[in-house]
Parts: structure tokens; C-alpha cells; sequence
């Protein structure tokens, strides 16, 4: 049966879908409950969501949760089911995600007499912060058992198999942030009589990284990233106007917010100076909450993960990823337990790797990271783990409530 997830996530590999419309995926993810004993299947919850429902005897409630969609990048790999959609490519793992929840829903149908009940919620958009809010938004709560605790993962570049995690916060907040500046446009050969906004862009994006360097001191600095400028279309015409993208992750609603007013206030400054005749524009859109994994709860199903046979590893400080998953639990008033599982060939690893990764959160610099055009799990070596774990962490609440309940 490993074989056939494997297919699976080949196929969904080949075949990606942006945020909101992973109408196929759907379709897929629908066909393949359905055909596994004891699932009931319902589709379209928040446009494209899927969730599957196995129900056994009196007993928790189980969420297991994956996301479907892909990203907006130009696959860069030589592999033989590398995305037939030019410029989509699932460069986040969401197909991997796909396939081991199902491979976990697969060997939890097989199980007799489940002692409570499993959902498996398909997530849309998770790259737009958007789909966790639109399964909610859509009755999620209403339309099945609410969750005793809900468990998610995400594959990374780290050895296949090898789980990492914390109690408490494990991920940053972000925040997309799209900047419009406007200038007056003209001719290159005549600077002197327009406001050039790509000069004034560019100033700024320095400016923004001396404000993120002024918060380096703290132990959960936050980050800012600009990672798009587009301004005008010829060598010859400074154009009217330019936009600057931008990434803020931060670790407190109190670093958020000094940091958003910073980023405001550094914004206007800038536009100020260079005599620009209109005010800039700021929009922040696409944001994620804090991930927050109960520490009691984080501690006990990773002591069972590890009776199991899976490695797991402490983080000690969080991560500057974000998710939306932590909106479930937020939500059903519930536990929550989030953790980063390998996608790699441990051969490709050393042991002073493996110690940067747990000092420094550092990863050899030739591995590719999600969203790198050039990443790809090596589903062979690390999907079954990651069926694994995710049937482990499930079975060990419903197994400690059945025993508590027998006591």
C-alpha cells in the first residue's frame, strides 16, 4: 500500500494547483476516501475542502489536518513527475501532505475496533492564510464531532523521518505587506525632472532592513523580508509608480504591532523625502496567526511517537515559518500538536549539520528549502514515517483514553 501513496503524490506533484482552486486535488482526495472501508466523505467545505470522518466506538475525537494547495513558482528539477503546469509547482510539500494523511487514513480504516473517532480535514489555501478561516467560515464546527485535540505536520528539508518540535510556540505570525509608492515618471535622460519611485523602492528596502537589524538583540527577533519590486518596463522611461512586496514575520502581538508601525512610519519618511506627490499606500493582506502547541500535550504524544520508533527532536527556540492550522484548535477550543518531519535522504547529512540544525536552526546551504523551485521530499525514504507519525499521534490519544476509561 506504501506504493500506492507514493503514486498518489507523484501524481499530485505533477499536477498542482494554486490556492482556492485545487478543484482536481479535491476530486482525488474525495476518490481515494471513499474507497478506503468505514470513511464517510464530504466535499466543497470552504470552496474546496475535503474532510473524511471515521467513526468507531464511543470516544475522542481525533483532527488530522493537510493542505492541498500549491505555489506560484517555475519547477527547477529533473524529476520524472516534476509539475506539467508551467509556472505551478508544489515547492511547499502540500501534494506530500496530501499523501501521508491519506496513507494515515488508509491504516486507521484497517485498525479494528477504533475506540473513538478520526476526521481528516483537506485544507484549501493554505499559502494565502486564507483556508483553515474558509472551512470554518463554512460550518466546519457544525458539521463534525468537535476535536478532544488536533494534530498536524509539514514536511521540511531535514533527514527523512526525523521529527522536530516544541511545546509552546513553535511558529512565527506573518504578515504580507504590499507597498505603492508614486513617483512622477519621465525620461531616463532627464532624472532631474521626475520623482523616480524605483529610487525611492530601493532606499527603502534598505531602511527596512536596518529597522529589522535594530531588532536583532531579542531573543525572538522579528523578521522582514522585501521580496518583490516591480517598477516600469522600459530602459528608457521612469515609470510613475512601484510596489514593493514584503514578508513580516513576528513572535508577539506587541512586536507586530511596533513593527507594522515602524515599517508605516519608515514608508511615509522615505516617500517624504524624495518629494513624492502623492502619499505611499500600505495594505497588509494574506496574515497567519502564532502556531501554538500545548506543552503538556506537545510532550506526551511526542513521548509516544518516540516509544514507536520515530525520532523526535526538541526545538529550542521557535520557528519563522507560519501556518494557519493553529486557527482549528483556536476554534474548537481544543489542544493543538504541530510538528516539521524530514523529507530528505539522511545520507545527505553530517553529524555537524545535524547539530547546527538543533543550535542554530541551520540547514546545509545546498539542500534546497521549501519554496525553492528545486524542492521535492524523496517520498520513497519519508513518507511512510510520516504516515507513521501521524497514525502513532492518533492512535496514542485514542488508546490512552480507552485505557483510562477501562481503569
Amino acid at each position: 500500500m506504501d506504493q500506492h501513496w507514493q503514486q498518489v503524490y507523484r501524481y499530485l506533484h505533477a499536477h498542482p494547483e494554486l490556492s482556492g482552486v485545487e478543484y482536481a486535488t479535491a476530486d482525488l482526495v474525495a476518490r481515494e476516501l471513499r474507497s478506503l472501508p468505514g470513511w464517510e466523505v464530504s466535499a466543497g467545505i470552504g470552496g474546496t475542502g475535503v474532510l473524511g470522518v471515521l467513526r468507531g466506538a464511543p470516544g475522542p475525537v481525533i483532527w488530522l489536518r493537510a493542505d492541498m494547495d500549491a505555489l506560484p513558482v517555475q519547477e527547477d528539477t529533473d524529476l520524472d513527475y516534476a509539475s506539467t503546469r508551467p509556472g505551478i509547482m508544489h515547492a511547499c510539500g502540500h501534494d506530500f501532505h496530501v499523501a501521508a494523511l491519506l496513507g494515515a487514513c488508509a491504516a486507521l480504516g484497517a485498525a479494528d475496533g477504533l475506540p473513538g473517532t478520526v476526521v481528516a480535514i483537506f485544507q484549501p489555501a493554505e499559502e494565502t492564510g486564507s483556508g483553515a478561516k474558509a472551512m470554518l467560515d463554512d460550518g466546519l464546527l457544525d458539521k463534525v464531532a468537535h476535536p478532544s485535540i488536533c494534530f498536524g505536520q509539514h514536511v521540511s528539508p531535514l533527514p527523512a523521518g526525523l521529527i522536530l518540535t516544541r511545546g509552546g510556540l513553535l511558529m512565527a505570525a506573518a504578515d504580507s505587506i504590499r507597498v505603492t509608492l508614486t513617483g512622477a515618471g519621465g525620461h531616463a535622460s532627464t532624472p532631474h525632472l521626475a520623482v523616480d519611485p524605483l529610487a525611492m523602492a530601493a532606499s527603502l528596502v534598505l531602511r527596512l532592513q536596518a529597522l529589522t537589524a535594530r531588532q536583532a538583540s531579542l531573543s525572538a527577533a522579528p523578521v522582514l523580508t522585501a521580496a518583490a519590486l516591480h517598477a516600469g518596463e522600459r530602459a528608457n522611461i521612469i515609470a510613475d509608480n512601484a510596489e514593493l512586496l514584503l514578508s513580516l514575520r513576528t513572535f508577539t502581538s506587541g512586536s507586530r504591532r511596533d513593527m507594522l508601525e515602524a515599517i508605516e512610519r519608515i514608508v511615509a519618511a522615505e516617500a517624504k523625502a524624495a518629494g513624492a506627490h502623492r502619499e505611499p499606500v500600505m495594505e497588509i493582506f494574506d496574515s497567519f496567526p502564532l502556531t501554538f502547541n500545548t506543552p503538556d500535550d506537545t510532550e506526551r504524544v511526542m513521548a509516544q511517537l518516540t516509544a514507536r520508533g520515530l525520532t523526535v527532536l526538541p526545538l529550542a527556540t521557535p520557528i519563522t515559518g507560519s501556518e494557519d492550522f493553529g486557527l482549528l484548535g483556536a476554534a474548537a477550543g481544543c489542544p493543538s500538536v504541530f510538528w516539521h518531519i524530514g523529507g530528505v535522504d539522511p545520507s545527505r547529512f553530517t553529524a555537524e549539520h545535524r547539530q547546527l540544525l538543533l543550535d542554530a536552526g541551520r540547514l546545509p546551504s545546498r539542500l534546497p528549502a521549501n519554496h525553492s523551485p528545486r524542492f521535492a521530499p524523496d517520498a520513497g525514504r519519508s513518507l511512510p514515517p510520516a504516515v507513521a507519525a501521524l497514525v502513532a499521534a492518533a492512535r496514542s490519544e485514542l488508546d490512552r483514553a480507552e485505557q483510562r476509561s477501562s481503569a
